[in-house]
């Protein structure tokens, strides 16, 4: 074979070959790491669903003489000669570095977090602002199905119910 050397190295088809492979496996990954991520921001909400009818039960019992906070900041206040309030500081909105939404809500992992009165008045609690008889606490997705799908509430009863098209008013129940 005269005249004909041979060359080292990939052709231009193969190359290309290559990156086409290495960007399907990247697609995939990124695809599975945004559903991860939409789990972890819904498990987090009805986390802190839990965690407010856990801190509205300790606040009707030890500060609300029998009654329901009607906002995250009542739930975060402490009664006076306590420096704790009945909710985790990251659910306050007055806090600074908390990410306020609305005039009572916060935002945390994707979520907007809210919390309100029935309208019917109880009595003052330990601080002398007036209680409710029930609340609503929200739980709406910032983007739905970027930052969750299903909307979560709950109330008095305890039950947090879902909605799969993520708005806060749900009625079917977690199990």
């Amino acid at each position: 074979m005269k005249g004909r050397k041979e060359e080292a190295g990939f052709t231009l088809i193969e190359l290309l070959i290559v990156v086409a492979i290495i960007g399907i496996l990247a697609s995939i990954g990124i695809a599975s790491v945004m559903r991860a991520r939409l789990t972890a921001n819904e498990t987090a909400a009805l986390s802190t669903m839990r965690a407010i009818n856990g801190a509205q039960t300790s606040y009707a019992t030890g500060a609300g003489f029998g009654g329901f906070a009607t906002s995250l900041t009542i739930l975060a206040t402490p009664c006076m000669g306590s420096t704790i309030g009945f909710i985790s500081p990251d659910l306050d909105p007055s806090r600074p570095g908390v990410t306020p939404s609305g005039a009572t809500g916060v935002v945390k992992s994707g979520y907007t977090i809210d919390l309100a009165g029935n309208g019917i008045m109880g009595i003052p609690d330990c601080n002398g602002t007036t209680t409710e008889a029930d609340y609503v606490a929200t739980a709406v997705p910032l983007t739905i199905g970027i930052t969750g799908v299903r909307g979560f509430n709950t109330s008095g009863a305890g039950t947090v119910y879902f909605d799969p098209s993520g708005l806060p008013t749900g009625n079917m129940p977690l199990q």
